[in-house]
């Protein structure tokens, strides 16, 4: 493999749906509020592209100063497994997307509020700092929260609260109560995302001392878990709708979520590496669950 198509798979383009379901979802909702921005839109993509790419690269490093990136893991093989990516490129190429990160950021702030020193400017930019630091910590350093059980709440707390309630809030200046109901049911997918990985790694995990939650309560509480944060991420959505148009908006979700209910099945059946294609699947559904409940929004609007 190239040192060029090894950079690009240390990126894992494969997360990149996963990360702006939030973004696509906040910015069609505007829409049908008639409160969209095109800049805001436009940074706000770039500025979750950048962060998530940042947090892949950072948990690339992280796993392997920790031994956890071993030839035991079930997952695909890492950039820094290869041997072709030093510690000392990672950590430079780590400061790239930082700088990135914070540059598309600021750009962001600036085009929703017309300046950085507003109430709401300040707001936006301690959540983007704090979004920087989530992404580094996650494996990085000797607290990383992602060894200690917390990945699933900062996942839910940054793919869904952040990214649906703080891009609506670039794009509107407002936060109506409502917009936590799509927030929670895409926070809580995109939590369903990383719970797939860290069952799928269980043994591996456990045995290098990255405590997950499937590692600390078990697969099998695990996988109820996953049934849990499901069923829950549909009632959200689902609530979100009826409140507006009533019970028969619930049809279109039932069909929206089917490949996730055909998911929750092949999860009770498999395990190990056996699940590994459950993650694009859980990935991609929560992507195209985004877009369609945005257009529903703008049908209903």
């Amino acid at each position: 493999m190239s040192k060029t198509k090894t950079w690009i798979n240390s990126f894992r383009l494969r997360t990149l749906p996963l990360s702006l379901s939030g973004v696509v979802l906040a910015s069609l909702i505007a829409y049908a509020n008639n409160l969209f921005s095109l800049h805001t839109c436009i940074f706000a993509f770039t500025t979750t592209l950048f962060l998530q790419i940042l947090s892949n690269l950072a948990n690339d490093l992280g796993d392997t100063l920790k031994g956890t990136d071993n030839k035991d893991r079930k997952g695909p093989q890492r950039a820094m497994q290869t041997g072709l990516i030093s510690i000392k490129e990672m950590k430079n190429m780590i400061l790239v997307f930082v700088l990135l990160s914070a540059i598309s950021g600021l750009f962001l702030i600036i085009y929703s509020f017309d300046s950085l020193s507003s109430k709401n400017s300040i707001y936006m930019l301690s959540l983007g700092a704090a979004a920087i630091i989530a992404a580094i910590k996650y494996t990085l350093g000797k607290k990383a929260y992602g060894y200690h059980a917390m990945g699933d709440i900062f996942v839910f707390i940054f793919f869904g609260l952040a990214s649906v309630v703080g891009t609506y809030f670039l794009h509107s200046a407002k936060i109506p109560l409502e917009i936590f109901l799509p927030a929670t049911a895409i926070g809580l997918l995109s939590v369903g995302v990383l719970n797939m990985n860290n069952i799928r790694d269980i043994e591996n995990d456990k045995a290098c001392g990255k405590n997950t939650i499937p590692v600390v309560i078990g697969e099998r509480k695990a996988k109820i878990y996953h049934y849990i944060i499901i069923t829950t991420s549909f009632i959200c959505l689902t609530s979100y709708f009826s409140l507006k148009e009533g019970l028969l908006s619930i049809i279109p979700l039932i069909i929206l979520y089917t490949p996730i209910f055909k998911h929750i099945h092949a999860v009770n059946k498999f395990t190990g590496k056996e699940l590994d294609p459950q993650l694009k699947i859980l990935s991609l559904s929560t992507f195209f669950i985004s877009i369609f409940s945005g257009i529903m929004a703008i049908v209903y609007s």
